[in-house]
C-alpha cells in the first residue's frame, strides 16, 4: 500500500521531477506567484544556465530568527540550484508581488534549526529529507551539508 510520502518520492524519484510533477510545480508556481496561497508559499524564477530562459517553481519560503530562506529539499544537484550557482545567486521571488533577491548559501554548520524549520512548513518535502521534523537539532546537523539553504536578501542591482 502506497503512503502520501511515497507519493511525493515517486514524483521526484532520482532527484528529478516526473512529467506529472513538472505539471503540478508549473500550476503550483502560477497559483503560488499571484499569492493565492499562504504567505510562506511564493514562486522562484532564476535562469536556466544552458537555455538563459526564465525557470518558475514553488518554494516555501521558511522564516527563521527574522530571515527568510529556502531550502532545496532535493539537494545540492537539483536543477534549481545548479542555475542559481550559475547566476551568482540571483533570483525572482514572487507572492502577489516580484521581488528581486540575492540568494546567500548558508554554511552547513548553521544550517540545522533552519531545516527543522523548513520541515515544520513544508509537509511536501518531509519524504524527502531523513531526518523526522520533530528530531533534535543533533539529527538535522548530520544531514546539513546535503540540503543546501539559502538567506533571501534584497538584491542591490535591483532598480
Amino acid at each position: 500500500m502506497w503512503t502520501y510520502g511515497d507519493y511525493l518520492r515517486w514524483l521526484y524519484r532520482g532527484g528529478r521531477p516526473r512529467r506529472f510533477a513538472q505539471i503540478q510545480n508549473r500550476l503550483s508556481a502560477v497559483a503560488f506567484s499571484a499569492g493565492l496561497m499562504p504567505s510562506r508559499a511564493g514562486a522562484l524564477e532564476v535562469r536556466g544556465r544552458r537555455s538563459g530562459k526564465a525557470v518558475s517553481l514553488p518554494v516555501v519560503i521558511t522564516d527563521y530568527e527574522g530571515e527568510r530562506y529556502l531550502v532545496s529539499m532535493l539537494g545540492s544537484e537539483a536543477n534549481w540550484v545548479r542555475n542559481l550557482e550559475a547566476d551568482g545567486g540571483r533570483a525572482e521571488l514572487r507572492h502577489g508581488r516580484r521581488e528581486s533577491v540575492s540568494l546567500v548559501e548558508v554554511d552547513p554548520a548553521l544550517r540545522a534549526p533552519i531545516l527543522r524549520r523548513y520541515l515544520a512548513l513544508a509537509p511536501g518535502a518531509r519524504p524527502h529529507i531523513p531526518v523526522d521534523r520533530t528530531a533534535r537539532l543533533r539529527a538535522f546537523e548530520a544531514i546539513a551539508a546535503d540540503y543546501p539553504v539559502f538567506r533571501i536578501e534584497p538584491r542591490a542591482d535591483a532598480a
